[in-house]
């Protein structure tokens, strides 16, 4: 078997401890944004897109590296003694990327009651608006009846 497959597989384990790192990064900012007096739509939007591009490089790494994988698997092991070195450092990066997986969770778990947190908040504000509003608008019509005079009929007669 030629070692370029194992430094490919390995290439592409360290890709993608890089993008968890990324992820993780990325989820720091979204609590930060969501902590935020006042919730920024635009970053928080942004923030998830970002996430959402590096999520999608992963899953294409995964798919590549399964699918060198399978090719590769009776190679790597029958000649387990001869790779030991490049086994052992998937291994590791494996293992640090099972880590960073759980953190990642983790996160997003506490991401996502932050969001339905903060969107409850929004929509109560929301809805307090919309009953001051009303409010405000009988008010402003109940005042203009004050100074409406009906019409009324004189009699002229005397």
């Amino acid at each position: 078997m030629d070692n370029n497959y194992l430094d490919v597989m390995i290439q592409s384990l360290q890709k993608k401890v890089r993008i968890l790192d990324g992820i993780i990064e990325k989820n720091k900012e979204q609590q930060k944004i969501l902590e935020q007096d006042e919730l920024d739509a635009d970053a928080f939007e942004g923030n998830v897109k970002s996430k959402s591009e590096l999520v999608e490089q992963i899953d294409f790494l995964d798919q590549g590296f399964e699918e060198l994988y399978g090719r590769v698997k009776t190679a790597i092991e029958a000649e387990k003694q001869e790779h030991k070195e490049e086994i052992r450092l998937m291994k590791q990066l494996i293992t640090e990327i099972t880590e960073k997986s759980v953190t990642i969770q983790s996160e997003e778990i506490r991401n996502r009651r932050l969001v339905e947190s903060r969107f409850a908040q929004e929509r109560k504000k929301v809805r307090t608006r919309k009953n001051t509003s009303t409010v405000a608008n009988q008010y402003y019509k109940n005042m203009a009846k004050l100074n409406y005079v009906d019409a009324q009929f004189m009699d002229r007669k005397k």
